[in-house]
């Protein structure tokens, strides 16, 4: 008799965004006539940049030659590209890095839910309330959390609150803990952190012998010069931390599907000895058991985004989204709502009016202004009466949600 993992049995009936597309596909055969504009699931919308498709095109060419052909590639990913993304993403930054520090890999979602399966079932972990699903979803599956309450947070999980009253950032854990989640610039918030904030929790986890998980996978839309960009730049962080970062949102990869993790090799964990082990090896070996590598064509694509047209175009790209996320958050806060992030990141975060419940907020919104959006129950306990937009879509649709928006609701 085969026996399931009863902790998958946890889980809410469906995957967040999944339900979110579910409702969304079923309002759109209920209404074949609507116009249904989606701002809720973060998939971008600009294709990929010429100098990313010709470095494909050009590598698939080499995959039909006999003598340029490449078969399997480095479990960690391509020196090609590692090399670049230390010369361009962190070495301006102060930050020093090995090339055996940077993993390749198929995504940052894909990452933070497979790191934790290096660390013990009896960690005490702590993630933002609101927070991206996987962070939690992973941990569950993985038999760390305990059971739920009837507020959907697990016992035993320390919840951290991004409220109002403490402009939406998560305070420091009130008790001792082993794992910590954090995104920077946040999804679902948008929010960012200073400095002497980041090196707040640094120091925290350097205290308690703690491991930071950092998912800096919106950095690349920072545009204010007091929110740092890794938390490598905060010394000591390379004791404590380990940084997930992806290709998705800033050049469009979602479909290619390339991101990288940095594991330094002074962050540790412990056995039930006391005993220091480096987390570097592990995570090698980890992917090399699990994961035969991205695909060299993809590769050669992300390792484009470092040329100098591939900046220029990338920056474009996220300069688009950007504008869009000004125009949802200003528009928003001419329509009378209460609105957080849209500044450096690709999200806004708003209060739904009365109090309403945030999933009654999204019939509503798809029913009168045919507009798709996230609600904020499903990041969290905390994110109950708040609603996710994604500056995601095109120019034309952005501006034509945010005018029905403002014309119906």
């Amino acid at each position: 008799m085969a026996l399931v993992n009863e902790h998958y049995l946890k889980l809410p009936g469906s995957y967040l965004f999944a339900e979110v597309a579910r409702r969304a596909d079923q309002f759109k055969r209920d209404n074949p006539a609507a116009d249904v504009i989606s701002l809720g699931i973060g998939d971008v919308t600009r294709p990929l940049p010429p100098a990313v498709i010709a470095a494909m095109k050009k590598a698939v060419q080499e995959m039909g030659r006999p003598e340029t052909f490449r078969g399997y590639g480095p479990y960690q990913g391509y020196e090609f590209l590692i090399e670049k993304i230390i010369e361009n993403d962190f070495k301006p930054r102060g930050v020093e890095l090995a090339v055996d520090e940077v993993f390749i890999s198929d995504g940052a979602k894909s990452d933070t839910a497979n790191f934790q399966e290096i660390f013990g079932v009896n960690n005490i972990l702590a993630v933002s309330d609101p927070v991206y699903p996987v962070y939690v979803d992973s941990n569950v599956m993985a038999g760390r959390t305990g059971t739920v309450n009837d507020r959907g947070q697990f016992e035993k999980i320390v919840y951290l609150p991004c409220t109002e009253e403490n402009g939406m950032k998560p305070p420091l854990p009130p008790a001792r803990v082993d794992l910590i989640y954090l995104c920077f610039p946040n999804n679902p918030t948008g929010m960012t952190i200073s400095r002497e904030e980041m090196k707040a929790w640094v120091d925290y986890a350097r205290e308690n012998k703690a491991v930071i998980l950092f998912d800096a996978a919106y950095e690349a839309f920072i545009r204010e010069d007091e929110a740092p960009h890794s938390i490598f730049e905060i010394e000591g962080a390379r004791e404590v931390a380990v940084e997930f970062r992806s290709f998705s949102k800033t050049a469009g990869f979602t479909g290619t599907r390339c991101a990288y993790t940095i594991v330094p090799k002074e962050v540790k964990a412990f056995d039930g000895s006391g005993r220091a082990h480096s987390l570097n090896p592990l995570w090698l070996r980890r992917q090399a058991t699990k994961f035969n590598g991205v695909s060299y064509p993809v590769q050669a694509g992300a390792a484009a985004v470092f040329t100098d047209e591939g900046k220029k175009q990338v920056r474009a790209t996220i300069d688009y989204y950007l504008e869009n996320a000004r125009i949802i958050r200003e528009g928003l806060e001419g329509a009378g709502y209460k609105v957080f992030g849209g500044v450096n990141a690709p999200y806004i975060w708003l209060k739904t009016p009365g109090a309403m419940k945030s999933w009654d907020f999204f019939d509503q919104l798809m029913r009168e202004a045919h507009v798709v959006g996230t609600p904020g129950a499903g990041f969290g306990a905390h994110g109950e009466g708040y609603f996710r937009l994604t500056a995601f879509a095109t120019r034309e649709n952005t501006e034509k949600a945010i005018e029905r928006i403002k014309a119906g609701m």
